[in-house]
């Protein structure tokens, strides 16, 4: 039969018995006692865990618990006083979660649970306990920035998608509409104060703001960032060489940080109003044609992975770039003459149908003007056709140097070509006509060794005249060429029109 001789019965274990059984404990036990006007508190008890996590003597506790609240983290003081004073009143159990300042004064996250109970005096206790959760709150802070970032992966990558669509399904011209689009998007998503695209001339020597985007209240810099000249700012110009040849991302952190050899662009960016910026080159066909940037006006922390975001973000400008100028050299060759690079007639014959329709609609007047090389088979037949094709070039060459920019010129056919002269009223016409009649008169050409000039006849005819039947491009087309062959007609290098024939 066991022996119970020298047992301990409960009511009799002494006092290191518990201290013994709380030290087991992963956490602080503790009662906690408040004045019932609650300005003052102490712990009756606490463990001497408190000592190893605070560095606090749990004697000095028992006089005032002023040393462990002075450790609770300065954002976090308030809502404990305040839950303190709630369970006082309620009587609820005091369960709270803080941040208190260890011995190596780094913060680490606790919980505290207790129950209160109130004194005879209106004084409460509480008994508990409060341990370590700083493991929970870093595995609870890692799944929430997970979540946080499998969010904004999956916005990006909805972003992006929407973006090529919108690319993908845009009509011919409207791709600057998509790229301002683009920026606006961009910037939303990423909180950026201004997002651009920058164009290089053909020698890189200069660049043009071609799009931006900026945030309510800051300023565009688009009107001077025209044909800004590159070699002023040599340091700019070797991040340039950079993206060219390494397809370098150029990621200024802070302006204010850029090397000595970069003053003139600190100057100009401090100007600006830019903190940081990104910069990301755009690729057409192999070759950089500029750049896709971002700026933020104040100091902020960027993403490590933003370059590459930003990457993914120019290579579906570059795409959509590089399709847009497919396009438009699919069209160029459509509507213009390969050989001296002028309008052809499919382009021009619906031209002259807009210009038509803005006469009737508007009264704006205009005429037109048809062109023949004089003798032009003597120079395939003497000279060789190459000749005759450079003679052809340089006649393009003076029709666009002695025409406006409103001005359609065309080659019509073969050695013909046609000039829309719009708002243009009949006596207006001859003197142009005379203008380009006599700039190839002055021409020289030198081929195979041969030095000649040429002439050339034209017809010419003014919407005013078309009064009997309705006006239609082909009827004005066939009036100045039936001109045109009085012209010729007439003797050559002289101009017929409602006046008769001029040489002018």
């Amino acid at each position: 039969m066991a022996s119970n001789y020298g047992a301990v019965q409960p009511d009799q274990m002494p006092a290191h018995f518990f201290h013994k059984l709380a030290s087991s404990v992963p956490g602080v036990l503790f009662t906690y006692w408040l004045s019932p006007d609650g300005q003052s508190h102490y712990y009756p008890y606490v463990s001497d865990q408190v000592k190893d996590l605070f560095g606090v003597e749990p004697a000095r506790l028992k006089e005032d618990a002023g040393a462990v609240f002075s450790a609770i983290h300065p954002e976090d003081a308030t809502g404990v006083a305040k839950s303190i004073e709630q369970s006082a009143q309620t009587l609820e159990p005091w369960c709270y979660r803080a941040r208190l300042k260890m011995r190596d004064g780094q913060y680490q996250w606790f919980e505290a649970q207790s129950v209160p109970e109130r004194q005879p005096d209106g004084s409460t206790i509480w008994y508990g306990q409060f341990h370590n959760i700083q493991h929970y709150k870093e595995l609870e802070q890692t799944l929430r920035d997970s979540e946080a970032e499998f969010q904004f992966q999956a916005g990006f990558q909805n972003l992006i998608a929407r973006l090529s669509g919108e690319f993908i399904q845009l009509g011919f011209g409207s791709i600057d509409d998509c790229i301002d689009e683009l920026l606006r998007a961009i910037s939303d998503f990423f909180g950026i104060d201004r997002a651009y695209v920058y164009g290089f001339s053909q020698d890189h020597l200069t660049m043009t703001n071609t799009h931006e985007w900026c945030a309510p209240g800051v300023t565009s810099l688009m009107p001077d960032q025209q044909n800004v000249p590159i070699g002023s700012f040599q340091w700019w110009q070797a991040q340039i060489n950079s993206m060219k040849s390494h397809n370098k991302v150029v990621f200024i952190e802070d302006v204010r940080r850029l090397p000595p050899e970069a003053s003139n662009e600190r100057a100009l960016l401090e100007a600006q109003g830019v903190s940081s910026m990104f910069c990301v080159p755009i690729w057409i066909r192999g070759q950089v044609m500029g750049f896709f940037g971002v700026d933020s006006l104040s100091q902020r922390s960027w993403r490590q992975d933003m370059a590459d975001l930003l990457i993914i973000v120019s290579g579906l400008l570059s795409g959509a770039l590089e399709r847009n100028r497919l396009e438009e050299d699919l069209l160029n060759q459509s509507i213009r003459d390969p050989l001296t690079g002028l309008h052809n007639r499919r382009y021009l014959m619906p031209r002259l149908d807009e210009v038509l329709a803005t006469c009737n609609r508007h009264g704006e007047r205009f005429c037109l003007a048809m062109f023949d090389i004089d003798h032009f088979k003597r120079i395939n037949d003497n000279l060789g056709h190459l000749a005759g094709d450079q003679v052809l070039v340089r006649f393009a060459e003076l029709l666009l140097a002695n025409t406006r920019n409103t001005d359609v010129v065309s080659r019509y056919g073969g050695e013909e070509f046609l000039v829309v002269f719009t708002e243009m009223v009949d006596s207006d016409a001859q003197p142009l006509v005379g203008r380009i009649m006599q700039a190839v008169r002055a021409e020289q050409f030198v081929i195979g060794g041969e030095t000649f000039g040429i002439t050339v006849s034209a017809g010419s005819a003014c919407v005013a005249e078309l009064t009997e039947e309705p006006v239609s491009p082909h009827a004005l087309i066939g009036l100045a060429d039936y001109r045109l062959y009085q012209a010729k007609q007439g003797g050559r290098d002289c101009l017929v029109d409602a006046s008769g024939l001029s040489r002018i």
